[in-house]
């Protein structure tokens, strides 16, 4: 899918993205924290209700590891609001409409659904560590194994 995927180790790629609030935030700014970075297809679909209500779930936990969730789609600011709204999300939403990070991060590529093949957010995190580097990547991940899998990357640090 992706022509560069990224490796644990590799600098994460930096990027500038609007949050749930219009603000503008940057991977960088969070450099000294531990960083989970998730994308996901659609705001108030059932596998990323799951996979975001899983990581609401855990967000004390990952606060406890010194960490941020940040989730990815390229919904728009006011979809990201209404689904942080509508579950109770504690971590910020990210507006990626042209799914340039997404792709940096080999997260976007080929999907098929009945049989029609198109492009798309493929589910991945990334646990990003406190100097910017990859711990965990994990593309094509499912909804429940997403969370277990960066959290056991997260306690196991």
């Amino acid at each position: 899918m992706s022509p560069n995927p990224l490796n644990v180790g590799d600098l994460a790629p930096d990027f500038e993205l609007t949050t749930d609030s219009g603000a503008s935030v940057k991977l960088s700014d969070f450099r000294g924290r531990r960083v989970v970075l998730y994308f996901y297809p659609k705001d108030d679909t059932s596998g990323c209700t799951t996979q975001a209500c899983g990581f609401r779930d855990a967000y004390p936990v990952i606060e406890e590891q010194n960490a941020v969730v940040l989730g990815v789609s390229p919904d728009g600011v006011k979809s990201h609001q209404k689904f942080k709204t509508k579950y109770d999300l504690p971590f910020t939403l990210l507006v990626d409409e042209d799914h340039a990070v997404a792709e940096a991060y080999g997260a976007w590529g080929e999907k098929s659904m009945y049989g029609k093949k198109y492009m798309g957010v493929i589910r991945s995190h990334f646990v990003i560590d406190e100097q910017g580097r990859i711990a965990d990547a994990q593309v094509k991940v499912s909804p429940t194994d997403s969370v277990a899998r960066a959290l056991a990357t997260l306690e196991a640090a």
